[in-house]
């Protein structure tokens, strides 16, 4: 079972929510898909067995073997190339890495390069494996370095995996939630909670992913997220109250269930409910 933890917008309690349920399932693996800010790590302070860097294919041009014919620019959608004479810029910050160019160019004057994007690291929380990973300074894609965090946290042995996702609704959220069995979208009661939600529901509806809902700080605002639950046919999983006593503990790097026990039960039953929904659908 593969759950993602995503949202619209940040600082709603994704991390609080993965690892809260990483804790409750036990076994399982947890893995911080968020590269530009990965946090789950001081609640959880794993032993780090492994450290890997990770690289996204850029082309290389052969001067002596280019044509010119600028067949690649024409190819490449994301203008990552651009012919001078016979010239080839090329545009590191732009490229994708999908190889097109590669395929186009009939001097073979193209070949693959690699350029670190950042580096990947794993290891052991207690029962849990943990992968996370972190964006080279200055480097402007993530979802490559995503990828290979997931691909690398699938060599594990644990037969349920909790997703960290990136906040927001765009090229990182959906490459962190794709592939999930199930998308918890945590929120929280005000306008910009709301807005988000819909955002971040309106994603995963597009990707086939069905979704809950984790209300955090329940309480400080109105009944807004209840309404649109209501409406959409969002099942909300758990309330997690507006509380003093849990901004202490996240404050001090506490996780949730140090902070405030009496919300295991209420995250065991998440888990457990999304379990029978997967098996009942």
């Amino acid at each position: 079972m593969r759950i993602a933890i995503a949202s619209g917008k940040g600082g709603t309690g994704k991390t609080t929510a993965a690892v809260a349920l990483a804790r409750v399932m036990g076994s399982c693996v947890l893995v911080d898909c968020d590269v530009e800010a990965p946090n789950a790590h001081l609640f959880l302070n794993p032993e780090v067995q492994n450290t890997q860097d990770a690289y996204v294919m850029i082309p290389e041009v052969d001067d002596g073997k280019c044509t010119g014919c600028g067949e690649c620019s024409r190819v490449c959608q994301f203008n990552a190339l651009a012919v001078l004479g016979k010239s080839v810029l090329v545009f590191n910050e732009l490229c994708h890495g999908c190889g097109g160019c590669v395929l186009a160019c009939e001097p073979k004057a193209i070949t693959e390069g690699g350029r670190l994007i950042g580096t990947m690291q794993w290891g052991k929380a207690g029962d849990l494996d943990f992968y996370d990973a972190k964006l080279r300074i200055g480097e402007p894609m993530s979802p490559p370095l995503i990828k290979a965090l997931k691909h690398q946290a699938e060599l594990s042995e644990a037969e349920n995996t909790i997703l960290d996702c990136p906040p927001g609704t765009t090229c990182p959220m959906v490459e962190a939630v794709g592939g999930a069995d199930y998308c918890i979208l945590v929120t929280e009661p005000t306008p910009f909670g709301l807005h988000d939600l819909n955002m971040a529901y309106q994603t995963v509806q597009e990707l086939g992913i069905p979704a809950g809902v984790i209300l955090n700080r329940a309480g400080m605002g109105d009944d807004c997220i209840q309404n649109y639950c209501k409406a959409n046919g969002i099942p909300i999983l758990l309330e997690i109250p507006h509380s003093r006593e849990i901004a202490e503990g996240y404050a001090a790097g506490k996780d949730i269930l140090s902070s405030m026990p009496s919300l295991e039960d209420g995250f065991k039953k998440v888990i457990n409910t999304i379990s029978e929904g997967l098996n009942n659908g």
